[in-house]
């Protein structure tokens, strides 16, 4: 008699638990999950916490409710399939702003990612270069070909555009600069209409008609009583054991599946299962790929991260522009690289007594020597530059709190699609039964993850021969 599959599912972020729950939902019945997580926390990324006596985010704030084709988001899906759809709210305030100039500019309307369909809707914050979006008889970009979105968008469009609008852009979702970051990674939309038209304007349009969205329909959401709801109700779901404070040193590949080594060295456990998925960033799935899949683990290496912290402050019937927050551009010397009026853009964190909650994104790639300084200096340093923007001092928080997370945000090269595919491909040859998922790999935002472990999960069940339920 055949006995029940045991999978091992090695990270306890969202990626690993989407991955959980789709085996539960899919593999055959009796199948033995255990997630292990290195830390105490289940969520990586997501993690609700609760500052001047309400709940709050230290980590990511929301989801995308569509993906890229225009269809629900694998994040809206999952929460969905975990009962928790009432619970979805959207902002109530939309408009965000750039810092030029010391202060603030609403965001112009009809850019992607902050790079522009329409010069002439831009021109309040960055001067276009002139005449450099010519029709050069050729495509922007080769069929196989990755470049950076900065200089793609300097060569059309000139400095501003890429110093003012999408620097910012990217830095608020990646910590990372345009010039560095793939244009096929973090843009994909844009990058497979750039391998047909001929200028940026035509290839931004081309990106927006293909993922319509009705006008006023919103962008993001987020869950009443915070995202650590959605990792509970995960937890429940996949039916799996979790092992917490469990750290797998090593895996070692068996006669039929994996033999696991977790917890000290000391006292180290061996653990054998049939299948894993490796649910981890690139440098600690590096490590345990060295041994039994050297090429993908040179592979996945490769990928380097920023780290940022977060700083949150409660403060007292502070006067605050009605926008979501704003984005800096790096040449205005700030240490705040984003801020979210937290209890203005969601109706739900409102309070009677006026209290705001007001959260700022601290740390850029390559700057990591900022992010040294003690918690109390970040949030008065905070403080005293959302003073200056604003153009008027804040009240002094009534409290605060700081979440630092370490090598936190992917920086995505040029060709990192390509080395991924390649490593993924090497790993599947040689050990189809361990699947790399989520943590960066393929994207940042919930719903990639969620979709990047589900994924994960459907090519574990093909690949022990089973049909999926």
């Amino acid at each position: 008699m055949r006995q029940p599959w045991r999978v091992a599912v090695v990270g306890g972020g969202i990626a690993g638990l989407a991955a959980a729950v789709r085996l539960r939902d899919r593999a055959p019945a009796g199948t033995e999950i255990t997630v292990y997580e290195q830390s105490g926390a289940l969520g990586g990324k997501l993690r609700t916490g609760e500052l001047a006596g309400q709940p709050v985010e230290f980590g990511a704030e929301s989801f995308l409710l569509r993906d890229p084709t225009g269809a629900e988001s694998a994040a809206v899906a999952l929460v969905r399939r975990l009962g928790l759809a009432d619970r979805i709210v959207h902002p109530t305030v939309g408009q965000a702003a750039l810092v030029i100039d010391g202060g603030l500019r609403p965001i112009p309307g009809g850019t992607l990612v902050g790079v522009p369909g329409d010069l002439d809707r831009v021109t309040t914050v960055a001067r276009p270069a002139a005449d450099a979006d010519t029709d050069d008889g050729r495509p922007l970009v080769g069929p196989d070909a990755d470049v950076s979105v900065g200089a793609l968008v300097r060569s059309r469009f000139g400095d501003e555009v890429v110093e003012r609008l999408v620097d910012p852009m990217l830095g608020g979702v990646y910590a990372g600069r345009a010039d560095d970051l793939s244009l096929v990674t973090t843009m994909p939309a844009l990058a497979r209409t750039a391998r047909v038209e001929h200028t940026l304007v035509g290839a931004v349009r081309a990106a927006q008609a293909a993922a319509p969205r009705a006008p006023g329909a919103p962008v993001f959401g987020t869950l009443v009583g915070g995202l650590s709801t959605l990792v509970e109700a995960a937890v429940t779901a996949s039916g799996a054991t979790v092992r917490r404070d469990a750290a797998v040193r090593e895996l070692t590949p068996t006669d039929t599946g994996w033999r696991l080594t977790v917890g000290p060295t000391r006292a180290p456990e061996m653990i054998d299962v049939d299948a894993v998925v490796l649910a981890v960033p690139a440098r600690p799935a590096a490590r345990l790929l060295a041994g039994p899949a050297p090429a993908t683990a040179a592979g996945v290496g490769e990928l380097d991260y920023a780290s940022v912290a977060l700083v949150t402050l409660a403060v007292p019937q502070p006067r605050l522009p009605e926008l979501s927050g704003f984005l800096v551009p790096s040449t205005e010397g700030l240490l705040i690289k984003a801020a979210t009026f937290f209890t203005t853009k969601w109706g739900h964190l409102r309070r009677p007594d006026g209290l705001a909650l007001v959260r700022a994104s601290v740390g850029r790639y390559g700057e990591e020597a900022q992010l040294q300084r003690p918690d109390a200096d970040l949030a008065a340093t905070v403080h005293r530059e959302l003073s200056a923007v604003l153009g008027e001092p804040l009240p002094a928080p009534v409290d605060g709190h700081v979440q630092r997370w370490g090598g936190a945000l992917p920086q995505y090269t040029p060709g990192h699609a390509d080395r991924l595919a390649a490593a993924r491909t090497a790993l599947r040859a040689e050990h189809p039964t361990l699947v790399l998922a989520g943590a960066g790999y393929d994207g940042v935002g919930i719903p990639v993850c969620v979709r990047s472990g589900e994924t994960a999960a459907d090519e574990i069940i093909t690949a022990l021969g089973g049909s999926a339920r």
